[in-house]
């Protein structure tokens, strides 16, 4: 029986409101017959450094998941972005509890990157069939997404995927088109991608 493990993060300097919490817990109550058969674990983490590496090797440890879905918000993104690569990189800015780095990399003398283990192709194929827009990103930044997007290429999970989400509104709001023709992402949309995402890397477990 597989085990994903499924993670957001919480609010951060800049961000009060993060919408990947709300989407983890959507996704963990999902009943699919595509799932059926799947332990699906859900965890948010304090948007902090300490937090990353206290708690992804315990709940690796625990629950020896066979994928990581993690998602984490893009304050700037106006698509879905699907990272591919963690950058060796860090901000020096704090995290949400006022801690941050004093280098620039995360591991002195290894790679500029790492690739992100997972089948890229095929869980952006299944984001777009919700008609959403979605890409391939290569910039996962240098904050904590990027930081755990790293720390789980490195964890010895077979496949850990992590994306970005776009902001949304806190409360239901009518579908207004952008000047570019796009409206504002809900958080209905979030969980049609989001349980998208969740059966594409479940299938590509179960056929690993």
């Amino acid at each position: 029986m597989p085990t994903l493990l499924i993670t957001g993060f919480g609010a951060f300097p800049g961000a009060p409101y993060n919408p990947t919490m709300k989407l983890v817990r959507t996704l963990a109550r999902l009943r699919r017959p595509a799932l059926a058969d799947t332990t699906i674990v859900a965890h948010i983490f304090t948007t902090s450094y300490a937090a990353v590496d206290r708690e992804l090797p315990a709940l690796v440890a625990r629950y020896k998941p066979d994928a990581l879905l993690m998602f984490g918000l893009h304050g700037r993104a106006k698509m879905i972005r699907i990272e591919t690569r963690a950058r060796n990189a860090l901000a020096l800015l704090p995290d949400a509890s006022g801690k941050g780095f004093r280098r620039g990399v995360i591991a002195t003398g290894a790679p500029v990157a790492r690739r992100m283990p997972m089948p890229a192709r095929r869980l952006l194929a299944a984001t777009r069939a919700t008609r959403l827009p979605a890409v391939l990103s290569r910039d996962a930044g240098r904050y904590l997404c990027n930081y755990l997007s790293w720390r789980s290429a490195e964890s010895g999970v077979p496949l850990a995927a992590f994306i970005h989400v776009p902001p949304v509104a806190r409360t239901p709001r009518p579908k207004k088109a952008t000047k570019r023709g796009r409206r504002r992402f809900s958080a209905a949309d979030l969980a049609r991608a989001g349980e998208r995402l969740l059966v594409a890397l479940n299938a590509a477990v179960n056929r690993t």
